[in-house]
């Protein structure tokens, strides 16, 4: 199997990532299909480093949230995608429930009234990671994310019961 070959499959499998991100980090479709391809993009540039020493979803994660991070900072949101193999991509689009997706979307809009490191500190603890794994992912003590989750945590709470 070659690395392209690889690459996708293992994209196929967690592009759950991909999307629940680009979802909160931006409001508009469009916006949110730029992220989708940025990250897909900065994952592909990055895989050769990808050594197997942590699990793939782990790696995944930390690029996601630095390039949608990133991305949110950047004066203009585009793709920088110029790449022609790359473009050959396809990454199958699930059906989402549309129910689920109406629920889903008051949380959404709460989240993207955070700043971007909150953002990230609610996305780990919607994903259940650990305060170590946290620490580990953002680069500080496991107290320090203790503290800043509960902030993160308070800050939404504050958001949604203003609503």
């Amino acid at each position: 199997m070659t690395s392209q070959q690889e690459f996708i499959i293992k994209i196929e499998k967690h592009k759950g990532i991909i999307f629940k991100i680009s979802k909160m980090y931006m409001d508009d479709i469009d916006d949110r299909d730029d992220l989708f391809q940025e990250i897909t993009y900065q994952v592909w540039k990055a895989y050769p480093k990808f050594k197997g020493e942590s699990e793939f979803s782990t790696w995944l994660y930390r690029i996601a949230l630095n390039t949608a991070i990133i991305f949110l900072k950047s004066e203009k949101k585009r793709s920088f995608i110029a790449n022609e193999d790359f473009s050959n991509f396809k990454i199958i689009e699930d059906e989402y429930d549309h129910e689920k997706e109406e629920k889903l979307a008051e949380m959404y809009k709460a989240i993207n009234q955070l700043n971007p490191i909150d953002k990230a500190f609610i996305f780990y603890y919607l994903e259940d990671f650990s305060g170590k794994q946290i620490a580990d992912q953002m680069g500080i003590s496991e107290g320090n994310v203790r503290v800043k989750m509960n902030r993160a945590k308070n800050k939404l709470k504050d958001i949604l019961s203003s609503k």
